[in-house]
This record gives structure tokens, C-alpha cells and sequence, in this order.
């Protein structure tokens, strides 16, 4: 699924901004030929983060044998039913919200978006830049507004999803179809390669952070007051928007879209798009998925190069979540973001990707 092992670099850095910049290239001989490859050490990197458990591992195997039985977890099923009949009940009120109700909306689901992207995805599972006590406070709130399992646990399924990506031991495994990878997976328990595998993750860094620990202690209080509540009684009380209508749009419409956006980048960008950087892997650049998770649909790049706290190489574009660390880095509370060289990125779609990046 992959090829066996990825380049070696050195990093260069800088107050802000770590960059993968110098190429060693490894020169074999095959029979007369002579052939070059560029090589980067994801352990360096990783190293420089305090961290390889996002970096793929290519000594997995999956048991032999029949897979194990199905098992469905009823609660959720009958949740996310509710859940999401009450997201298209929400879309109906819509024309008879005030614009006030609906631009709050909007904000709750940028904000929960960041606690995501910004927050338990570039921050916490991938180290791909540092951010400052207020900052991770913030996220940690936005988080806890996003309502998507605790930090804690995002991480933990999230590394594991890069370690084992496409195995039995991948948490939305997109080898077992759309469906399973966008919503499925959490409406079944746990392959238990998964949870072996994620038993065995290192988290102390995790389990360091004073503050993503004691959101996992009130999760679900902050839950109940973050997501439903404030959503709901910011818009009733400030410009007395009908209650109805102030639960069904901020709070239960917003969150739908917001879970359904997280889980199109496990889904969609695992199997739509092209594949510019590494064709030997599932994942997939895919620019309708970035514009939703603000960012995260250039997956390709992503599952290639995990540490680039961008997830692209093309900066600000359909890349809200980089717009905003950067501000953060200009405004002093985010520093050291790991950026991949434009030579590396170059070296690494010359030789491993699908070559669509030749038309742009």
C-alpha cells in the first residue's frame, strides 16, 4: 500500500516556521542503470515534534482468518437518526430565522470548525505547530463546542487512522466503503485491532497538556453548555429569536453540518480526487471537501506529509484553518509551524505521484 520508506532531510528553523529543506539523495545501481531517489526521514521530523505515532507504519499486518462479527451500538444509530431528522427539520425553519439567528449559526460553526481543524487535528494529534496556554484554551472551548469526542480520544483515533491508515486497525477504514468511513463507524463497535493499536499509542504529550485533561474530566457538561445551550440561548435572549428556531439552527442544524463536514474527510477525500503526491495511498485531494472542513479536504498531501501544519502547499487557499494559525503566529500566540519544502514536495510528486500535478 505503500512504498517501504519515505526520503531523508534536514530542517531548517526559524522563530515561527520549521521548514523541510535540504534533499539527500540515496543513489543505487541496477544492473548498468543508475537510479536516484530522493529520501526524507519521517522520524527526523517526527522527532523534532516529540512524536512518530502519525507516521505510517509499514509493519502491520492484518490477522488472517474471517473478520469478526459486526456488532451494532443501537444508541448511536438512534441518536444520529434523531440527530439528523432534527438537522433537516432545521433546514426548514431557515426562511423564518432572522438574519442575526442565522449569521450566529454561521460563526458557531466556524468556531466549532477551528476547535477541529486548528485544535485536535493540526495541533494535538500532529504537533504541527505550538500554540500558547490562551490559544489551547480557546481551541479547547471550540472543541467542546464542535462535540466530536473529547481531545483526548480524537487524538487517539486520529493517530491511530495515520498509523494503520486502511487496515482493520483504521478507525474509519474507507476500504469498508463510503458509508462505514463517513458515518458507520461509529454506529458499530470498535475493529479490535483498533483498540489494541490504540492501547498502544504514545500520549503522553496528551496527557501532559493540564488543559485538554480537564476538558476530558467536564466533557460532557462543557458539551451540554457549549454546543446546545449557548447556541441556543445567545439568539433567544439577545434579539428574541423563537426558541424553536434558536435550538433547531445554532445548535442542532449547525452541529449536523459540522459532524457531516468532519466525516467527508474521512469518506469523500479518501476516495475522490487525484492523488498528485503519493498514488500508492487511499487518501485524495479533493477541493468541495476542503471548502466544507475548512481546509482539510487536500488529504493526498496530508496522509503524505502529516507534519505540515498547512495540509497543503498552497497556503491560504480553501485553507481557512491556515489563515487562522497564521494569525495566531502574527498576534504571538502560535509559533513554530513545520512547513515541507516546495524542493521535497517537488522530489515526492515526481516520484510517487498519479502526475495530474503537471496540468496545476
Amino acid at each position: 500500500r505503500r512504498l517501504s520508506k519515505e526520503f531523508s532531510s534536514a530542517s531548517s528553523t526559524t522563530t515561527t516556521t520549521t521548514t523541510v529543506g535540504t534533499i539527500t539523495s540515496r543513489v543505487t545501481r541496477n544492473g548498468g542503470a543508475v537510479m536516484e531517489k530522493d529520501l526524507l526521514n519521517h522520524e527526523d521530523l517526527a522527532g523534532d515534534r516529540g512524536m512518530v505515532d502519525d507516521i505510517f507504519d509499514e509493519t502491520y499486518r492484518e490477522k488472517e482468518g474471517p473478520k469478526p462479527p459486526m456488532r451494532y451500538v443501537w444508541r448511536n444509530i438512534i441518536l444520529m437518526s434523531l440527530l439528523h431528522l432534527g438537522g433537516i427539520f432545521g433546514l426548514t425553519l431557515i426562511p423564518s430565522a432572522k438574519i442575526q439567528t442565522l449569521a450566529w449559526a454561521v460563526l458557531c460553526f466556524l468556531v466549532s470548525a477551528l476547535g477541529i481543524t486548528a485544535g485536535s487535528h493540526r495541533l494535538w494529534s500532529h504537533r504541527s505547530y505550538k500554540a500558547t496556554l490562551p490559544l489551547r484554551i480557546f481551541l479547547t472551548i471550540a472543541n467542546s463546542m464542535a462535540f466530536q469526542n473529547d481531545i483526548y480520544e480524537w487524538v487517539r483515533d486520529h493517530r491511530v487512522h495515520h498509523k494503520f491508515s486502511e487496515t482493520d486497525a483504521d478507525p474509519h477504514n474507507a476500504m469498508r466503503g463510503f458509508f462505514f468511513s463517513h458515518i458507520g463507524w461509529l454506529l458499530v463497535r470498535k475493529h479490535p485491532d483498533v483498540i489494541e493499536k490504540g492501547q498502544k499509542l504514545d500520549l503522553s504529550d496528551i496527557k501532559a497538556d493540564k488543559v485538554v485533561m480537564f476538558q476530558r474530566r467536564y466533557y460532557k457538561p462543557s458539551v451540554v453548555l457549549l454546543c446546545f445551550a449557548l447556541p441556543t440561548l445567545v439568539p433567544w435572549y439577545f434579539w428574541e429569536e423563537s426558541i424553536v428556531i434558536s435550538f433547531f439552527i445554532p445548535a442542532i442544524l449547525r452541529y449536523t453540518i459540522g459532524l457531516n463536514a468532519t466525516w467527508l474527510v474521512n469518506s469523500a477525500a479518501h476516495m475522490f480526487g487525484n492523488r498528485p503526491y503519493d498514488q500508492n495511498i487511499n487518501p485524495r485531494e479533493n477541493p468541495l471537501v476542503s471548502l466544507g472542513a475548512l481546509g482539510e479536504g487536500f488529504h493526498n498531501y496530508h496522509h503524505t506529509f502529516p507534519y505540515d501544519y498547512s495540509t497543503s502547499e498552497f497556503g491560504w487557499r480553501f485553507n481557512l484553518t491556515t489563515a487562522f494559525i497564521d494569525l495566531m503566529c502574527l498576534l504571538g500566540l502560535a509559533s513554530d509551524r513545520k512547513k515541507v519544502s516546495k524542493e521535497v514536495i517537488l522530489a515526492r510528486k515526481m516520484r510517487t505521484g498519479d502526475g495530474s500535478h503537471k496540468s496545476g
